[in-house]
């Protein structure tokens, strides 16, 4: 029997919001790295000669995620890393665009990934919610969210998505999102996606006939008709758990 391929998740924080998300992951062997825009700023040259240092020496069997949000000072080390990176890593963006769709609009450095993930935040911004207290709320959500991620790639599923779905999906230049749902409103503007991998955590009472007919929505209503999915049953789960993956072509 041919042995599992083994990757690494170098999960990498720019910035306070990215830094946040990136500390409150908790995952089995993920490698988490934060970078502060403000250390950047006084010391230049030594701080960028650290990062070229510490990513030009990455193994190619390395799932990349760069988390930041869009601004100036971000996409500055954004450069710095993804200009020092070899190229066999794969490359995949998460980046906060508060109030802003990007799947409307492909900027400039999203060539540089295999996909770029995004979030406007509308879930958490409200208008008598102070923005700091929505972001630390999307931040604790997106954390458990890439926890989740890591947890289904790595455990038995009664069918199973392996890192070879990933990689398939994700690869090729798209635009993306992340959610990690409780319920789906099935009523939600899904459709604008092509392709999905969904995985369905469920208690032993859930009854797996809910979990197909889940699935066999996103595959209804993907555009492409594409999805990729597996389910985990777990004794200490009440409900049901969902976490969707969903992509289009840019």
């Amino acid at each position: 029997m041919m042995a599992m391929r083994s990757f690494t998740h170098l999960f990498v924080g720019i910035g306070n919001a990215g830094a946040r998300i990136v500390e409150g992951i908790s995952a089995d062997g993920v490698v988490k790295v934060t970078l502060n825009p403000a250390h950047y700023v006084l010391r230049p040259a030594e701080y960028r000669d650290r990062i070229e240092k510490f990513f030009s020496r990455l193994p190619k069997d390395t799932f990349v995620w760069l988390i930041f949000e869009d601004k100036p000072i971000n996409h500055e080390l954004r450069d710095i890393i993804t200009e020092s990176m070899p190229e066999d890593p794969i490359r995949i963006a998460y980046v906060l665009t508060p109030r802003r769709e990007l799947v409307h609009e492909k900027p400039g450095w999203a060539d540089g990934f295999e996909t770029v993930f995004y979030d406007s935040l509308w879930d958490f911004l409200r208008e008598d919610m102070p923005v700091r207290i929505a972001f630390d709320r999307a931040s604790v959500n997106i954390a458990r969210m890439f926890s989740r991620l890591c947890y289904y790639l790595d455990n038995q599923m009664l069918v199973n998505i392996d890192y070879a779905d990933l990689f398939n999906m994700i690869r090729g230049g798209n635009v993306g999102i992340l959610r990690l749902l409780n319920k789906v409103d099935f009523e939600w503007h899904w459709g604008i996606w092509e392709r999905g991998l969904v995985g369905i955590l469920v208690g032993n009472d859930f009854p797996l006939r809910d979990a197909h007919e889940i699935l066999s929505r996103f595959q209804e209503i993907l555009a492409k008709k594409d999805v990729i999915w597996g389910v985990i049953t777990d004794e200490d789960v009440s409900g049901v758990e969902i976490l969707a993956l969903l992509i289009k072509g840019w």
